[in-house]
Formats: C-alpha cells, sequence, structure tokens
C-alpha cells in the first residue's frame, strides 16, 4: 500500500482525527494538562463498559481453549504488541501459568519492546507467517491487538490463524476495522481522539490493557486457578510472593504464620497444596492426589477430601 493510500486509510479512523478539547495543549501549565489528560483517560472505563458482552465472549474462548488443550496469542505491533507482551507474564507470576499455554507474538520480535520497530509491521505475510510457524489449530485462540484495526501484520496473522480454524479476536478502538473481518470476535470501545493526534499509546492502550486484565483475570479465576478472591496459583519466586503465600494460606485456613511456613516449606511454596493439607488434615500426597482429579480446582478437591474423610 502507497503512502497517499495510508494516508486515506488514517484520515478515517477515529484514533487518528485532531482532538478539539486538546488543540491548545502545549499553552496549558503542567497541571492544566495533566488534568486534560485525566478528564481524557476518564471516557476509556465507560467505552470499555460498553464491550462487555464481546469480552466475556472472547474469554469464554479463551477458557474453552485452555480447558481442552489449546493456546492463546497475543498478536500486535508497536504499543499493542506489547499490552499482550506484559500481560502474558504477569499471568505467570501472579496465576503460574504455563508460558507454552500463551504465547505473545510481537512485530518485530523481543527487540521491539525496549525500542521502536514499528516497520516490522508493514507486511501481512509477516503476521501470516508467524502464525504458521507455531502450528496454530482449532483448539487455539488468536486475538489480534491493533489500535487502528488495520496494522498489516495483525491483518495477516488472524486471516491465516482463521484460515486454520482457530478462533480469532480483534481487539482495536475503531469502528468497522479493516482486521474486522478475519475476526469471529471484535472487541471495539469507542475512545475517540487522542490527547495527542495518533498517540494511541494514550487512551487506546489504555482501553487495550484494561480489556486484556479483564479477559485474563476472568480466565484465571474460572480455571480455578483463585480461592475466593485470593491469588492460589502464584508462582512464589521472590521474596515477596512467598510472604504472600503464606498470607494466604494464613487468611485461608486460619493457621499461624509459623504453621503456614512450616506447611509451604513442605510443599515447596505449593499454595493449594499447603490449604488442602491444612483444611482437610491431609497428607501431601492425598492432596496431591485430590488435586489432579478436580483438574487443579481447589474448592472441588476439597470437596473430594471431605467427603472422603
Amino acid at each position: 500500500m502507497g503512502g497517499r493510500e495510508v494516508v486515506e486509510e488514517l484520515e478515517k479512523l477515529i484514533s487518528e482525527q485532531r482532538n478539539p478539547r486538546t488543540a491548545n495543549i502545549d499553552e496549558l501549565s503542567v497541571e492544566e494538562i495533566l488534568r486534560v489528560i485525566n478528564e481524557e483517560d476518564k471516557k476509556v472505563a465507560y467505552a470499555v463498559e460498553k464491550e462487555i458482552p464481546n469480552i466475556a465472549r472472547a474469554t469464554e474462548a479463551v477458557i474453552r481453549a485452555l480447558k481442552c488443550g489449546g493456546r492463546v496469542f497475543y498478536v500486535g505491533a508497536g504499543t499493542s504488541g506489547r499490552l499482550g507482551v506484559i500481560d502474558r507474564a504477569e499471568l505467570i507470576s501472579t496465576f503460574g501459568m504455563d508460558p507454552r499455554k500463551v504465547i505473545p507474538i510481537l512485530a518485530g520480535g523481543p527487540k521491539a519492546m525496549y525500542g521502536p520497530s514499528e516497520m516490522a509491521e508493514d507486511r501481512e505475510e509477516n503476521g501470516a507467517r508467524i502464525i504458521a510457524r507455531y502450528r496454530v489449530c482449532e483448539r487455539d485462540v488468536v486475538i489480534g491487538i491493533s489500535a487502528s484495526g488495520r496494522t498489516p501484520y495483525v491483518v495477516g496473522a488472524l486471516r491465516e490463524a482463521k484460515r486454520r480454524g482457530a478462533t480469532t479476536v480483534l481487539i482495536t478502538v475503531n469502528p468497522g476495522a479493516k482486521a474486522a473481518k478475519y475476526a469471529d470476535i471484535v472487541i471495539c470501545p469507542v475512545v475517540g481522539p487522542e490527547v495527542i493526534m495518533g498517540s494511541t499509546r494514550m487512551k487506546a492502550g489504555t482501553a487495550q490493557k484494561m480489556i486484556l486484565t479483564m479477559m485474563s483475570t476472568t480466565a484465571m479465576i474460572k480455571l480455578g486457578r483463585v480461592k475466593g478472591n485470593l491469588m492460589v496459583n502464584l508462582l512464589p519466586i521472590s521474596t515477596k510472593l512467598r510472604e504472600r503465600a503464606k498470607r494466604i494460606v494464613m487468611m485461608e485456613t486460619g493457621a499461624s504464620y509459623e504453621e503456614a511456613s512450616r506447611i509451604l516449606e513442605e510443599t515447596g511454596y505449593n499454595v493449594k497444596l499447603a490449604i488442602l493439607m491444612l483444611k482437610a488434615r491431609a497428607s501431601r500426597e492425598e492432596a496431591s492426589k485430590a488435586l489432579e482429579e478436580a483438574g487443579g480446582d481447589l474448592g472441588k478437591a476439597l470437596a473430594i477430601l471431605q467427603a472422603r474423610a
């Protein structure tokens, strides 16, 4: 696509319009600028709220995929792609997610996390090629993240994923997006023009981050990685997280700090096992077997042990 055609496409996008409320932002004081940005940001949550039915459909598809041995892919370029990388990284430490099951694909590769690599997004075949390389299939979900909804890399990835039978999702902020024709589910919060024209790391990026966090958190809850509102599947890879694990065990079982510490040491800091052993007065072997039978669901595993008792 030539330069003039790209300009014509951009002119049609809501996210590329000039915001009349910020036309003189360069003349404002620091505090005034911050207040203007904050006022614009307030609109994002309401725009996302309107898309909850579509977010729910996409989340249910993610849950189905992860339950049935499928994978979830985040595909994007620039800020959109980086947000996918961030969400996946947080799922690993917060919920102990298998990194092989949630895969971020960022145009330009890992180096694009730390600097501009937007030129990598310009070819649809590059997006299609990486989907083919991962052998995406009908068990998988591919989530394209593109503020404009026209990013060639994302368009190519969704097109190839759909051809392979995967469930495809598009997160954009522009209605009628080009990539929508290859998406089974379109999530499109209309956040309006940016404070700085075209700087979609602002309201568009905030909306995308909100949506990804909502989807992945809900999926983890429904996959049994949360008990009540406690993170019982966290990965204790730091002192803070190990101490958080102790607090969770104490809050859920009423155990003392010393008892929670002892049982977590015994289980290798497996919070679910520790809770089961304390609440059901079970051995580590009994708790492990019940948890396996329950498919990792702590509540179901506890019911199994209590029924046996």
